[in-house]
């Protein structure tokens, strides 16, 4: 690990921004003023302008393989014919890892939350394999197992009719002695690799498992990650299975606390809302694929008004079909000015980088390491270049950043003082031969809807009044 000074770079300091340099040793910042000695490394940060990293809370990075295919669908039948693709096999998982990785870097994010696919029968070693990606690639990464113990016809409310579904494959017992040796061979926080208990949602998971997997977060004191309520039908089903709201039932069984992030949450009221704030959970949006699939718009200006921690995350690339977290953070904060007419609740790009910053950081329970410009805290930083044409003309550096249609923007990024970005490319990874492998490995093609589906569908459009 070098350390470096950073030199006359321009940082955001209260409504304006401020020249400096930026000193880090052993990993961490160390000063930020103006003309401080050079420790190690000069770097020039002229007409340059130095950020925290984002996070990239909420994806799912193998279904990079579906990306640009899939049918113009509701979640629900959306997630039938994604389980309707071939398996995925280790090299896919370890490549698509490394792209999602690659492409959270390029646009801002030095953080991930995967929301891990596991192949069935070998749960161990997807994750061994998306731990050694991100490991080869330097992101900080949080690997969340995505673990569920109901068959996927359990994912949608049953309406009028009685529906009797398949069991799940594995228990609730075994699918959480998985996670806790997962917990052993690869929860190293100290070399950059998080593991999440994250069962996937009310829809698909049963009391005992949220149970198990709140125990084995405060037995290890792991981060909690879900998807809450991103369909109307979601909100369906809660009451169904429980005769109250979701959010209702997940405090009730203890799952909610500062730990917990929650992605989507669309389909919450007012008192839901209090829970969230009551409990320190926090909310991750994902605009782009609740657009993508219809799900709605999230009450994120009701969350914040309320003191609800809010950050972002770009969701699956099947679903988005992308991972730039830029893109992400601008419709996050801009969809919103149509959903309340008092433009004094509007997200600010000052706000929004915030959000995507510290707000990813509190989120994980990392809020005192990293998230803001901070002496002390690890050095998870990006540099981005103002010179680029997506910067000019010079007004706002952050309006534009967030506000433009910023491409090829990030110059360096640092990961706990380690660089993985130099002059706008990756310097980890060969970035030429995934693409090539990832070329190779796909062909171009489309999707037909199968009996399955079709079947799926026909229960969806009665329960749902269509």
């Amino acid at each position: 690990m070098l350390d470096f000074t950073i030199q006359n770079v321009l940082i955001a300091v209260s409504d304006d921004y401020a020249t400096v340099d930026v000193q880090i040793v052993d990993g961490a910042i160390a000063a930020i003023s103006p003309s401080l000695q050079v420790i190690g490394t000069a770097i020039d940060g002229k007409n340059k302008l130095l950020l925290p990293g984002f996070f990239n809370a909420h994806t799912h990075s193998s279904e990079m393989w579906q990306r640009g295919i899939m049918s113009m669908f509701p979640l629900e039948l959306w997630l039938a014919e994604l389980y309707d693709f071939a398996p995925l096999d280790p090299e896919q998982v370890y490549l698509s890892a490394l792209g999602t990785a690659v492409e959270t870097l390029l646009s801002g994010g030095t953080s991930v939350v995967d929301h891990l696919v596991l192949i069935p029968g070998l749960e161990l070693e997807t994750i061994a394999i998306a731990t050694r990606a991100y490991k080869e690639v330097g992101i900080r990464a949080f690997i969340a197992p995505l673990i569920q113990d109901e068959s996927l016809t359990a994912g949608m409310p049953s309406g009028e009719s009685a529906q009797t579904h398949e069991p799940y494959f594995r228990s609730a017992a075994a699918t959480l002695e998985i996670i806790e040796e997962a917990v052993r061979q690869f929860h190293r926080p100290d070399e950059g690799v998080n593991i999440l208990v994250a069962p996937t949602g009310i829809q698909l998971c049963t009391d005992a498992l949220f149970e198990g997997c709140t125990e084995l977060s405060d037995r290890y004191n792991l981060c909690r990650h879900s998807h809450l309520l991103e369909t109307r039908a979601q909100e369906k089903l809660a009451q169904e299975k429980y005769g109250c709201t979701a959010v209702e039932h997940l405090k009730r069984i203890g799952f909610l606390s500062n730990k917990t992030s929650l992605a989507h949450c669309v389909w919450l009221n007012d008192a839901d809302i209090a829970i969230l704030a009551e409990t320190q959970s926090t909310v991750v949006h994902n605009p782009l694929s609740n657009l993508r699939l219809g799900s709605g718009i999230a009450p994120i200006l009701k969350y914040r008004q309320a003191g609800v921690n809010v950050t972002f995350g770009c969701d699956g690339a099947s679903s988005n079909d992308s991972q730039d977290l830029l893109e992400a953070i601008k419709i996050g904060s801009i969809l919103h000015n149509i959903t309340d007419s008092d433009y004094q609740h509007w997200i600010t790009p000052r706000q929004a980088v915030k959000m995507a910053s510290l707000g990813g950081a509190k989120g994980l329970n990392i809020a005192d390491k990293v998230g803001s410009l901070t002496v002390g805290k690890q050095a998870d930083l990006v540099l981005y270049d103002l010179t680029n044409l997506s910067f000019l003309p010079r007004t706002d550096p952050i309006g534009l950043l967030v506000l433009g249609r910023p491409s090829n923007v990030v110059d360096s990024a640092w990961v706990n003082g380690k660089q993985i970005i130099a002059d706008g490319k990756v310097t980890t990874i060969n970035v030429d031969e995934l693409r090539q492998e990832l070329f190779n490995r796909s062909e171009w093609e489309t999707k037909r809807k199968s009996e399955t589906v079709a079947q799926i569908e026909a229960h969806y459009r009665t329960v749902m009044g269509l």
